[in-house]
């Protein structure tokens, strides 16, 4: 809705709408742009000799519920019969209101009873505005209509808008967005609030089933590969960061912490047991990793068909599905490597916080720590 602020006429507010529209259809992000504003449809100006009708009697309010009775129509009340209900409504004969000159030939009645033509009372003038004076905000205003062109994001087309509306529009008029636009804008900046969130939850929930405030993070500093992996399959195809990639990021955050669980988990069994961090590590790592292999190669066949989809709503499935692909891809390779590292890191602070002995690596896994 472009607005104007400055209380400007009505020709400026219809210049500058189709100065800004056509600059807008310009734009290659942009398609459909059009301006639903116009100031010059051809109208009838009626004048009252407001004068002239006190003087004979005749109510000011008569003459305009004649006008709109005789050419606009006056719903008058329903009559039922015969089991059906009739709109009772007066309005004058079609060929009584075919030409402005018509307006002359409608009676009014006087104080004194006798029935004066408005020929007598009105000047009909032809005349240019707008239909319709539309208000947002509490300032008149134009509707632009248009969209993101093919291969441009609704994001995309959205801050070309606001690029025009900074480079054309004169001063005192400004813009507000409506629909699906306004919705957008009061949502976007939320994926890093999303995604924090998601962190969090993830977090609390392991450290709520090992009752630990360390050991999760051995879980949770392994999921930004995921996401990495994510943005970078995206980004190599191509494609842009829409609400569709977002919904993958959030799946891959659990399924990350899937992968990272299976081995912390099992490492912090056998730390229970007497192990050292390493060893630990080592044994989890090794024990774990088919299962973290079959359970992600699952994974990746399953969201294939995401990826080479065609036809109807293909570009939703291409983004959640390479998002997710990627995601799981560069968390399941690297992973296995960094999430025994990042427990053996987390297991070493623990131990010299709170003063315990290190234990030795046991000799049989001594060797592959060297290697």
């Amino acid at each position: 809705m472009l607005q104007d602020r400055a209380g400007r006429s009505v020709d400026e507010l219809a210049e500058a709408s189709t100065n800004f529209a056509f600059a807008a259809s310009e734009r290659p992000e942009l398609e459909g742009m059009y301006n639903t504003f116009r100031a010059n449809i051809p109208q009838l100006f009626v004048e009252l000799d407001r004068d002239k009708t006190k003087t004979l009697g005749i109510p000011v309010n008569t003459v305009f519920e004649s006008l709109q009775t005789y050419l606009g129509g006056l719903l008058v009340n329903d009559f039922n019969i015969f089991g059906r209900v009739y709109k009772v409504k007066l309005q004058a004969e079609p060929r009584f209101r075919l030409r402005p000159s018509s307006i002359g030939t409608i009676f009014v009645r006087s104080a004194s009873g006798a029935m004066v033509p408005l020929s007598t009372l009105t000047e009909v003038n032809e005349t240019f505005g707008p239909d319709l004076l539309a208000r947002h905000n509490l300032f008149r205003a134009a509707k632009i209509t248009g969209g993101a062109a093919p291969g441009f994001s609704s994001g995309q087309g959205i801050q070309a808008m606001e690029e025009v509306a900074a480079a054309t529009l004169p001063s005192g008029f400004g813009y507000e967005w409506t629909g699906t636009a306004a919705e957008e804008k009061k949502a976007g900046g939320q994926q890093a609030i999303i995604l924090l969130l998601a962190f969090v939850f993830v977090f609390l929930v392991l450290a709520a089933q090992y009752e630990s405030w360390a050991i999760p993070f051995g879980v949770v500093l392994g999921i930004p590969l995921g996401v990495l992996g994510a943005l970078l399959a995206v980004l190599t195809r191509g494609l842009m960061n829409d609400v569709y990639v977002q919904v993958g990021l959030v799946v891959l955050i659990g399924l990350a912490a899937k992968n990272a669980i299976l081995i912390v988990e099992f490492s912090k069994m056998r730390r229970d047991q007497g192990s050292s961090p390493e060893a630990a590590a080592l044994e989890a790592s090794e024990l774990r990793f088919r299962p973290i292999l079959m359970t992600a190669i699952s994974f990746i066949f399953g969201v294939l068909p995401l990826v080479v989809s065609t036809g109807a709503g293909a570009a939703s499935r291409h983004s959640l599905g390479t998002a997710m692909l990627g995601g799981m891809l560069m968390a399941t390779v690297l992973g296995v490597f960094l999430i025994p590292v990042l427990y053996v890191v987390i297991e070493r602070l623990l131990i010299r916080f709170r003063g315990e002995p290190v234990l030795k690596v046991p000799e049989s896994n001594q060797e592959v720590l060297e290697s």
